[in-house]
């Protein structure tokens, strides 16, 4: 039996108790969520996550890489993804190349500064975009201007375009090539869809290039 040494955690448990109110919220809140992702999967949701994973797979099969953007909690997003398929996801296997746009502040805050706001990842992919990249937008909403912006430029240099989003019918869904839209109620339901389909896409990759 461990003793309160080995976790201390347990004795701020049992200093600081939670309100029997909130522990039945917390419970409520996760069955709410387990409902949530029931609902994703008999939906067309799983389609097209394992689309937008054959895709990837594909374009660093041709030699491309993987350009992800998205703004606050979609930022974080994009860095994370970033992370598991440039470092590792489950298994060890060749790094796979993605970069994501919203890290570099000296460049975010130039293109901020002198041009606008909206133009801080489009400049970005007419720098480093290739043919044979693909890119990946995140807006829950699907109508970030500078998602769309940036959608629209990949688009104009001929690279395949990706954009995770929600249920919304926003304007970035017109410079897609493949929509993943997560069948959420509202942002936070939405990003915890996404987050479930990267690392389902990381497991597809994870095996393809092990």
């Amino acid at each position: 039996m461990p003793d309160k040494t080995s976790f201390p955690d347990l004795e701020v448990l049992e200093r600081t108790p939670a309100a029997p109110d909130s522990v039945e919220e917390s419970s409520s809140q996760l069955l709410e969520l387990s409902g949530l992702l029931r609902d994703a999967a008999e939906s067309d949701f799983p389609r097209q996550v394992a689309a937008a994973a054959s895709l990837i797979g594909d374009m660093v099969d041709r030699g491309g890489k993987l350009l992800v953007f998205g703004n606050g909690g979609s930022a974080s997003d994009a860095q994370h993804l970033c992370g598991e398929l440039v470092v590792r996801f489950r298994k060890n296997r060749r790094a796979l190349p993605a970069i994501a746009l919203n890290c570099d502040a000296a460049v975010m805050t130039a293109c901020g500064n002198d041009f606008s706001y909206e133009e801080i990842f489009s400049r970005q992919i007419e720098a480093l975009g290739k043919s044979g990249d693909a890119v990946l937008g995140i807006s829950t909403s699907g109508k970030s201007p500078n998602v769309v912006r940036a959608l629209r430029a990949a688009r104009s240099q001929q690279l395949t375009t990706i954009l995770f989003t929600g249920k919304t019918d926003g304007p970035a869904r017109a410079f897609a090539d493949l929509i993943v839209a997560a069948p959420g109620f509202d942002t936070a339901s939405i990003q915890l869809l996404h987050l479930a389909a990267y690392h389902i896409m990381c497991g597809f990759l994870d095996r393809r290039f092990s």
